[in-house]
């Protein structure tokens, strides 16, 4: 049963049709997220849900965010998601006292490693973003965990991938084109991802739309000085190989692990987290990515693990009431090993 210490409503956001709650397993007092997912807000989109579960289902690894359990009550769907709690990546980075390009290459390494995995499962990420990278626990070499399965899509397992989605400053030219697309646009997305994590800043920023989809198009980026004066000449030929506009001659997760700036010794260890850590707060304030929430840091990244952001809206908690009326429907959960837990005593 689910046995809960608060039982307050969280209001969301109109759009919002779950929430994730921190729970606790009775037997190990382990805790993981619970993402809870009205019935009633799946009408018609049982194929979607079925997906993208079953595609959780099948993902096992060391830097992917885990479906643990499935819970099923007569109004909701209950999906038991390992925890992680070490923090968001750039929170992470402007902690630092200490960051190099050897720091920032071990953890392209490690998302190349989880995304070649994904590839290889013929899955597609489709999303992949700074927010969607979190820290497994607080230890200072924690390893970085991929989240949010929300637009993933397995190949082959229905149309030609040329819908239109993602986060746009992250998204491939084949995407905003809308040409048949297929793995390739996670490579673009981690080159995106490799140049914030040097610099600070986007390749592409434009307050206008239309303007940043026709950067985005054409591939036009650069290498501003000063910003990248002390970068290695290796870290941008890295870069220019997954940004590359035509598919085709875009790296694959296999030829970015070989490249010498992942697997060979010419990322350098030159401190740059004064620079870095100070375009990161400019360009991607805090605010942004809390939004009104003061939550605790788990709470915060519990947040993150949305299953479903092609089908709602965010997921959100309050950091007092993660415990919900909904919850009430216990009867049908008895087989449930998990209570629920206010986020204070996490």
């Amino acid at each position: 049963n689910y046995s809960s210490e608060q039982e307050t409503h969280t209001h969301t956001r109109r759009g919002a049709f779950s929430e994730v709650v921190l729970a606790e397993e009775k037997r190990t007092q382990r805790l993981v997220a619970i993402k809870c997912i009205p019935k009633k807000a799946l009408e018609g989109k049982e194929n979607n849900i079925e997906n993208e579960i079953a595609v959780l289902h099948r993902i096992k690894h060391p830097n992917i965010v885990s479906l643990e359990d499935i819970f099923e009550s007569t109004s909701h769907l209950y999906l038991v998601m390992q925890l992680v709690s070490g923090g968001e990546l750039f929170d992470r980075i402007v902690e630092k006292g200490f960051y190099t390009e050897r720091d920032a290459s071990q953890l392209i390494h490690q998302i190349l490693d989880a995304v070649k995995y994904l590839h290889d499962m013929g899955i597609v990420h489709r999303d992949l973003k700074p927010e969607n990278l979190l820290y497994y626990s607080m230890d200072e070499d924690s390893k970085i965990m991929i989240s949010d399965f929300g637009l993933s899509k397995i190949e082959g397992s229905g149309s030609v991938m040329s819908t239109a989605c993602g986060t746009p400053g992250y998204v491939a030219p084949e995407v905003l084109a809308q040409k048949p697309y297929s793995k390739a646009v996670d490579c673009w997305s981690i080159g995106v991802i490799s140049y914030i994590l040097l610099c600070g800043y986007p390749p592409f920023y434009d307050e206008n739309d239309a303007k940043l989809f026709e950067q985005i198009l054409k591939a036009e980026y650069e290498f501003d000085s000063p910003y990248w004066d002390d970068i290695s000449d290796s870290a941008k030929d890295f870069i220019c190989h997954l940004m590359e506009k035509e598919p085709s001659k875009r790296y694959t997760c296999d030829q970015a692990l070989q490249h010498p700036w992942i697997s060979g010794d010419t990322a350098l260890d030159k401190n740059i987290h004064e620079s870095v850590s100070a375009q990161i707060k400019k360009n991607f304030a805090k605010s942004k990515w809390k939004q009104a929430f003061n939550a605790t840091a788990v709470v915060r990244h519990m947040r993150r693990l949305q299953l479903g952001t092609s089908l709602e809206g965010p997921s959100q908690l309050t950091p007092t009431s993660p415990c919900h009326g909904h919850l009430a429907d216990r009867d049908s959960l008895r087989s449930c090993t998990y209570c629920c837990r206010p986020a204070s005593r996490v």
